[in-house]
């Protein structure tokens, strides 16, 4: 996937050349571009920002800077299949959106600051996204988190694909506890099940104890699922007065 982002702040990105995202760039399953939209200003001064016409406060990004970039980075990389301006007003981003955006092979990010974008730079874009009901000095952060997101989706990235068919949000619940070595801490106990290589027990556990989980930290995640026994779980958790324990549904 080539990923292409315009920003005032490259150096933000340098972040992306480490740990899984940095691997993913090194295999070639991944190239991160990063254009400076700044360098394609028209005016002595270098300056992208400009007051707003009627007034207001703070400043705001012109168009034209921007719009020279991205046919720039057109010409460089082609056009790419979807084009993301991250703003406050967009669609909120979540487990879905970035497996969506994963099957594209081309991505651009546009990342604004100071008081927002020309209006005129929305034509542009493809999308709009939001990573939620705050606002960012710039959406360089908002980028990177997007882009490490999605990234986990492309085959090849994690170590295991069943990692990101796991992940927390991917089947609408929160991941299950897991455990790793030693099995006994001080007296805190690896629960027996996951010990015994009966991997239909393990699946099952894993199962009640992501709903188990869902259900005391994201209760509202549960109202979008439609399966079965996933329901039937939550009607018999829900009875309970006690939640503490969920082993033996």
């Amino acid at each position: 996937m080539q990923i292409d982002i315009l920003s005032l702040f490259p150096e933000m990105f340098a972040a992306l050349n480490y740990s899984l995202i940095g691997k993913a760039q090194e295999k070639e399953l991944l190239q991160i571009d990063v254009t400076n939209f700044r360098d394609f200003t028209k005016n002595k001064h270098h300056s992208v920002d400009d007051t707003p016409y009627g007034g207001g406060a703070g400043m705001l990004l012109q168009v034209q800077p921007i719009a020279d970039a991205l046919a720039h980075v057109n010409d460089v990389h082609g056009q790419a299949d979807r084009v993301i301006i991250l703003d406050p007003a967009g669609r909120k981003f979540d487990h879905q959106y970035a497996v969506d955006l994963a099957q594209s092979q081309h991505l651009t990010f546009i990342c604004g600051h100071y008081e927002g974008f020309d209006q005129r730079v929305y034509a542009m874009a493809t999308d709009q996204i939001s990573l939620g009901d705050y606002v960012l000095t710039g959406g360089e952060l908002a980028a990177m988190v997007m882009i490490d997101a999605i990234a986990r989706q492309i085959p090849g990235v994690l170590g295991s694909q069943e990692s990101a068919a796991t992940d927390s949000f991917a089947q609408g619940l929160l991941e299950y506890p897991q455990y790793t070595r030693p099995a006994d801490y001080d007296g805190e106990k690896v629960p027996e099940v996951l010990t015994n290589g009966n991997h239909q027990l393990i699946a099952q556990w894993r199962l009640k104890a992501a709903v188990w989980r869902t259900l005391q930290k994201r209760p509202d995640l549960l109202a979008e699922i439609d399966d079965p026994e996933i329901n039937r779980l939550v009607r018999q958790l829900k009875a309970r007065n006690d939640l503490s324990d969920f082993t033996d549904l």
